[in-house]
């Protein structure tokens, strides 16, 4: 079936659902709605299954009643909720859950929400637009500190503490609203020739900080262990190095951080055992069609 992807394209559809439904009776939970790619081709290969989705921004609430199907179930609500809701439906344990995380192509074109570099707009930066917290707020409010570690430890921004300084400065005298008013104070700090990638780290960090998508990443991988059947499975899909190394961390050692715990054998002491040792990426002509597969990585574990 041939679906409109104008809302936004799932990226590596066919391998991620492949390695998530292990029955087509069983409970499945996608946990990043989106514009419901994956959750509809999850969909189309259950027989007698049922579907859960997950959302915080209202625009994928509106897009998700476009589901027509008794075995779907939307839920309103940020992925780190996941067992107090499934538990509200009355659901213990799932036979698979799949996260594609970041933000969805519609969310990025669509200017007022300030997400793009390419689009001018206020610096808003929210997934869930009833949060209180915008970019805007966090340019403007936040300590040059702050600024400093958000922008060091999201963004990767190499002069990340000569950028908060600036900043600090700019905004001194007018406030910084839009997301070119952002850009111009950014402009000098830039490697020339490569102002793009510097303004997309800059945003990154801000957007990260906003929704606070680390820590929401780390309580949902805390839950997915208990919430998943034996031989449940765990996929997900993350875009940059900072959510990869705590997905994959997480998988291999039952810890974000990475600890490995060890039983009196010699064995290591961890719930889900990885199914792919590296990640799965995307081909060329997935990446010529949709740029934003270019940095998906995409990996599997197995509650064991």
């Amino acid at each position: 079936m041939t679906y409109d992807y104008s809302y936004h394209r799932p990226v590596l559809l066919k391998a991620s659902i492949n390695g998530l439904i292990t029955t087509t009776d069983g409970i499945y939970v996608d946990a990043t709605f989106g514009g419901g790619g994956h959750s509809r081709e999850i969909l189309e290969r259950l027989r007698n299954g049922r579907l859960i989705g997950f959302d915080q921004d209202k625009e994928a609430e509106l897009e998700s009643a476009k589901i027509d199907k008794r075995s779907f179930t939307f839920c309103r609500a940020n992925f780190r909720r996941i067992k107090r809701y499934l538990k509200t439906l009355g659901i213990r344990q799932v036979d698979g859950i799949l996260a594609d995380l970041g933000i969805s192509s519609h969310q990025i074109d669509t200017p007022e929400r300030g997400f793009s570099t390419r689009f001018e707009g206020d610096l808003d930066m929210r997934m869930n637009k009833d949060s209180a917290l915008t970019a805007g707020d966090l340019v403007n409010e936040a300590s040059e500190e702050d600024l400093h570690k958000i922008l060091g430890m999201y963004g990767e921004v190499r002069n990340a503490k000569t950028l908060a300084g600036a900043i600090i400065s700019g905004r001194s005298t007018k406030r910084i609203s839009t997301v070119e008013e952002l850009k111009e104070i950014l402009k000098p700090y830039a490697r020339r020739g490569r102002e793009n990638r510097y303004y997309a780290q800059v945003f990154q960090a801000f957007r990260i900080q906003v929704n606070d998508e680390m820590g929401a990443l780390e309580e949902f991988l805390e839950q997915c262990p208990e919430l998943l059947k034996s031989g449940g499975r765990l996929v997900i899909i993350s875009y940059h190095s900072l959510e990869d190394r705590m997905v994959k961390n997480f998988m291999r050692s039952g810890n974000i951080r990475g600890r490995e715990e060890k039983d009196m054998y010699g064995n290591i002491l961890r719930p889900l055992e990885p199914v792919t040792r590296k990640p799965i990426v995307a081909d060329n002509d997935e990446i010529t069609k949709n740029k934003r597969a270019r940095s998906a990585r995409l990996r599997i574990a197995e509650k064991v």
